[in-house]
């Protein structure tokens, strides 16, 4: 049996290491003492639709500690800015036949892996849900989506014998062989990370506000231009075709929660990974997300105003105190990002 390991227990390691424990893999967590402790009653995986997971206390490796042991599949579950800091150890922890899969959000961080690990298998995953700590140890999938692994021809079996051996209730699963437009269109729904972290509340409620909605809309209809003139079709991942998205979410409040009752289908406590890190006092991931449109956009020689200026007011708010921490009303960000224009 293949030996895992999930580089970076965060939310989403956590979830996913547990999940793979229940499939009875041999799953290592790679965490920060802090996260080992939370740890030491075992793991609860709970979900929006029922589901309830426990597993025994998992096998934990300290960052920055030294092990002989190597792994078969690593899991790289750090945020994208901390991918190239994960390279110096990933070095002590793989073997030639080593499958690195990266779990960023965002596009490009795979790139710097295929680069320090030319002779190993390097696979992009695609983590569509959002996961909340209700309490130590209990992890909450609070949103729907299918884990989605990469594969192609010259791979073989190997993804579909592993999505085989993962996949369960609390982590159903699936591959694609067109990761790239698929990627492209989880980053036109992450585009709400940012209008959530402004915002301050959770994603529901950021939903049920049409005002925020169309900073959102605003910032899809410019990633739209950019996918179009590069030529990348974009995958349906919600009930919604993309390219119909931004009109959705600029109806009227009442319609919208006719039409769109399946994106409010989100548990009450869910908040984006980019809240979390600015309320945690973390670097964003902005540069990997919304910065992506505005340099695809400024190479093809389109204009991306909105997403700039979201991402001027990620980086203010990255660089205030979380005492200070400022909160954006849906008028207030409408007519600071779209009737500032």
């Amino acid at each position: 049996m293949p030996q895992h390991l999930v580089f970076g227990a965060g939310l989403i390691g956590c979830y996913l290491g547990a999940s793979l424990a229940h499939k009875n893999q041999n799953v290592t967590l790679l965490a920060r003492q802090q996260i080992a402790k939370k740890l030491a009653q075992g793991i609860l995986l709970t979900d929006y639709l029922g589901h309830k997971v426990t597993t025994p206390k998992p096998t934990l490796l300290l960052p920055d500690t030294e092990s002989k042991q190597v792994f078969d599949v690593i899991w790289l579950t750090v945020k994208c800015t901390g991918v190239e800091a994960a390279i110096a150890q990933l070095h002590t922890l793989v073997h030639q036949q080593t499958t690195i899969i990266c779990c960023q959000n965002g596009l490009g961080s795979e790139a710097v892996l295929k680069h320090a690990f030319p002779d190993n298998r390097v696979l992009r995953a695609m983590v569509p849900f959002n996961v909340v700590e209700l309490a130590d140890g209990h992890y909450h999938r609070g949103s729907e989506g299918m884990f989605t692994i990469e594969s192609s021809d010259n791979d073989g079996d190997f993804t579909e014998q592993l999505i085989n051996r993962i996949q369960s209730p609390v982590l159903p699963s699936t591959s694609c062989k067109k990761m790239t437009q698929l990627l492209w269109a989880k980053l036109q729904l992450n585009l709400g990370n940012s209008v959530n972290a402004l915002a301050d509340i959770p994603v529901k409620h950021m939903l049920q506000q049409r005002k925020y909605r169309l900073v959102m809309a605003k910032m899809m209809r410019e990633l739209l231009l950019v996918t179009e003139a590069k030529g990348v079709v974009l995958p349906k991942l919600t009930s919604v075709p993309a390219k119909i998205l931004p009109i959705v979410l600029s109806l009227p409040d009442v319609i919208f929660k006719i039409v769109a009752n399946r994106m409010l289908a989100i548990d009450e406590n869910v908040r984006t990974s980019m809240w979390w890190d600015i309320s945690n006092g973390k670097q964003t991931e902005i540069d990997y997300l919304n910065g992506v449109i505005v340099e695809e956009g400024e190479r093809l020689g389109i204009n991306t105003p909105v997403n700039k200026k979201i991402i001027g007011l990620i980086r203010g708010l990255s660089n205030s105190h979380s005492s200070s921490r400022k909160s954006f009303s849906p008028e207030e960000l409408y007519n600071l990002v779209i009737m500032s224009q």
